[in-house]
């Protein structure tokens, strides 16, 4: 066995350590100090209460988690609208930077690039595992977080909160809601490469007991780094509330956002570390140097257009004082289409007019191509209910949901664009657009889940808590393809058969239930402070990420019908303090998920599922304020990601999983100096990543780590209008954003750039 195969637990030290100082700082530790010292004062000791940090929300918005966060024995990390806000962060992407180890670090495949919130957390794709109000949010568009109160990151497998999902974690995005008061709040924003946006958030109070409310947004910009990639979106999100504070109320909520964006299929590896020539005949590129990180190898036909409206009703009744019943329903729609040319490295896609100077060559280009709408209809019931069955406590929430999620990629015919100069890239062409084929491609999911969860108040410091999920799933899939073409997947074409001519290549369904569980304790060493441990088994089976099924019988998709669930089982060893007054919430955790079931070739060329991968570390993070005028949030994780039975998928040969940093750190610290100046500043540190394996030759195996500063001063003019300038990137460090899997490009990170914001408030 290896050395480091019990890495969380042989870390148990440093848990108790970090236990340790936390109950030195407690009040609760404080005092019992002070017992030993006789107390002759007489005075009457007087508790004010504290007002809660806008930097650490004490609960979760989703009533699936019943407990404080706190109390909670999961791994969970809120970030609020107010660390938006200070941050000046507009889409999820961004709001992610202050959670460590999550972040879009993959670009993608070269036939299948990534657009939009393309997430990984804890060596897995988390990218379907993005909820708004804890129903699932489907595309791959990037979400703008102009109408969001808060992010919540749970991490460990989330299948007995949310059905199917990723193995690693989730993310719920809660939207914000009407309340009963009046105000208006704005923002208008400025910075570099003409990027412009401009917020409304109108609250109205209707009465004693209803209200509106409204959000708008607009945006334009221009990527500060890279040429000619330009973003446009636009939002509103109006909303009401009815009988707010009755026993009865009503929300209705509808949010319609349209994006008008260039994608950006990155530039060419070369001269990053670890490049090489991919022949000797092209060795010059040794050599050669960087390209410019500014560089755009798309042409004036890239676009990527989406739009979201998404319709929801949510009915609320407390059937007692401790007793509430919920129903939600929900329809969705995702349309996306883009074309996104990207260039293709290999030694068959490189030309050289003058073998003697690289200034003259070539790489190919590849069309990347998507025509996709997702649909989703759903109707969640839940009841959440404290009660207690003799001395024991208990906090229920349990509840029913039916869903139907669709998705048709409509098929397109092929484009060829043109190759591009290395070094000196020409974008000024036009390949055309994107025209249907009708070689489409249809995935439907229809779940029954019924789920149960209880906390057990066993004593005043004991606390043991359980549930359970079960689904039962139907996914349907069919696709076609054009026949006559060439290539891999061609298919040739009937007799009397016109060339072109969609035909059906795949029709098939598959259908089981799944159950997932877990299961905690949580002992409170000191009123401040606990310690808790947590397993929980999580399953997604084929076609749960995408819709889309193989036949059974052969193949090494995971999505073939034969195939059983992928399987994540975590364990979790944590301690949470809530101090300074209950205004800063401390927690560690040591972790470890096994996933099982992964695909893997058997000695004959056949596949089957006993490939094994493994996640495991600790996690360290703050959230809060240390005094009332200094708040912070943060946090440090080290993880190790490794194939523990089967093929290695880095491209190093490594064990490692790719896009995984094993160290990962955030900070972010805001102080108010003065009533009218805030200041604030922060880091975090990516560690290296290795990439993903698929036989390139002479690409980067892996990215450097990097550290990244940000900066902000906020100064108030009056009580309705301040001012706040943000800087990114303060010391201007070129980094590896992302990489793709071949590793022939990649999306170098943003320069330092500046925004300067107005916050109206009225």
């Amino acid at each position: 066995m290896e050395k480091n195969n019990n890495l969380p637990f042989s870390s148990f030290n440093s848990l108790t350590l970090f236990t340790g100082l936390c109950l030195s700082l407690s009040p609760s530790g404080q005092l019992l100090a002070a017992d030993s010292t006789e107390n002759t004062s007489g005075e009457t000791l007087v508790v004010e209460a504290q007002t809660p940090s806008l930097y650490a929300p004490t609960r979760s918005a989703d009533p699936k988690f019943s407990r404080p966060i706190a109390d909670t024995t999961r791994t969970v990390t809120v970030v609020s609208e107010q660390v938006m806000k200070d941050q000046g962060v507009t889409n999820l992407t961004d709001a992610l930077k202050n959670v460590p180890g999550v972040g879009a670090f993959f670009a993608g495949e070269n036939g299948n690039s990534t657009t939009g919130d393309a997430i990984y957390m804890r060596g897995a794709d988390t990218s379907n595992s993005i909820y708004v109000d804890g129903i699932r949010d489907i595309g791959s568009v990037s979400r703008d977080t102009f109408n969001t109160e808060q992010v919540e990151v749970i991490k460990g497998p989330s299948g007995s909160d949310y059905g199917r999902s990723a193995p690693t974690g989730s993310i719920n995005m809660i939207s914000k809601q009407p309340r009963l008061d009046s105000g208006i709040d704005a923002s208008a924003s400025a910075g570099s490469a003409w990027f412009r946006r401009g917020t409304l958030d109108i609250n109205q109070a209707i009465g004693e007991t209803s209200a509106v409310r409204l959000n708008l947004m607009g945006e334009k910009t221009h990527d500060a780094g890279r040429d000619k990639v330009k973003n446009e979106r636009y939002g509103v999100a109006p909303s009401a509330a009815f009988g707010l504070g009755t026993e009865n109320r009503l929300y209705l909520n509808y949010l319609h956002v349209t994006q008008h964006n260039t994608p950006d299929g990155g530039i060419p590896t070369i001269g990053l570390p670890g490049y090489s020539a991919p022949n000797a005949a092209t060795s010059a590129l040794n050599h050669s140097g960087k390209v410019a990180t500014s560089n755009f190898y798309g042409t004036d036909s890239d676009y990527d257009d989406s739009t979201t409206d998404t319709v929801t009703m949510r009915f609320e009744h407390d059937l007692s004082d401790t007793t509430t019943i919920r129903n939600t329903t929900r329809w969705s729609r995702v349309k996306q289409d883009y074309l996104m040319t990207a260039v293709m490295g290999g030694a068959s896609n490189i030309t050289q007019p003058n073998p003697d100077d690289v200034g003259t060559w070539t790489w190919s280009r590849l069309a990347n191509t998507k025509d996709i709408s997702n649909k989703i209809l759903t109707n969640q019931t839940n009841l959440t209910s404290t009660f207690y069955t003799g001395a024991i406590g208990h906090d229920v929430s349990t509840g029913v949901e039916f869903t139907r999620e669709t998705q048709t990629n409509y098929g397109v015919y092929p484009l060829t664009p043109p190759a591009v100069n290395i070094y000196h890239p020409n974008s000024d062409i036009s390949i055309g657009g994107l025209n249907r084929s009708g070689a489409n491609a249809n995935g439907q999911t229809d779940t029954f889940g019924v789920y149960a969860f209880d906390t057990l108040q066993i004593s005043q410091d004991f606390e043991l808590n359980g549930g359970i999920r079960l689904d039962n799933y139907q996914t349907k899939y069919d696709s076609a393809s054009l026949c006559g073409g060439t290539g891999r997947g061609a298919i040739a074409c009937p007799t009397g058969v016109a060339k072109n001519t969609p035909l059906t290549t795949v029709d098939t369904s598959t259908s089981g239930n799944l159950v997932n569980w877990k299961a905690g304790a949580l002992y409170h060493l000191t009123d401040n402070g606990n310690l808790y441990v947590n397993y929980a088994v999580s399953q997604q089976p084929p076609g749960g990420s995408n819709f889309t099924l193989a036949q059974s019988g052969t193949g090494s998709s995971a999505n073939r019908t034969d195939f059983k669930p992928q399987k994540a089982k975590t364990s979790e060893l944590g301690t949470k303090w809530e101090l300074m007054d209950k205004r800063l919430l401390l927690t560690a955790a040591l972790f470890r998920t096994d996933i099982e079931n992964e695909v893997e070739q058997n000695d004959d060329g056949s596949y089957s599922q006993y490939g094994k991968k493994r996640v495991e570390g600790y996690e360290i993070s703050l959230a809060g304020n240390i005094t009332p005028d200094w708040q912070v949030i943060g946090g440090y994780t080290q993880q190790r990601a490794s194939v523990r039975e089967g093929a290695n998928t880095a491209q190093d040969g490594t064990s490692a999983l790719p896009y995984t940093p094993e160290h990962a750190f955030t900070l972010w610290s805001q102080y108010q100096a003065t009533d009218a100046i805030a200041v604030g500043a922060g880091a975090r540190y990516v560690g290296s990543m290795h990439r993903g394996s698929d036989g390139a030759v002479g690409t980067p195996s892996y990215t450097e780590g990097y550290w990244v500063a940000d900066a902000k001063v906020g100064y108030r003019i009056n009580r309705n209008l301040d001012l706040q300038l943000n800087v990114y990137n303060l010391f201007d460090t070129d980094y590896v954003a992302s990489i793709n899997k071949s590793g022939y490009r990649y999306h170098p990170g943003e320069p330092r750039t500046f925004l300067l914001t107005a916050n109206i408030h009225f």
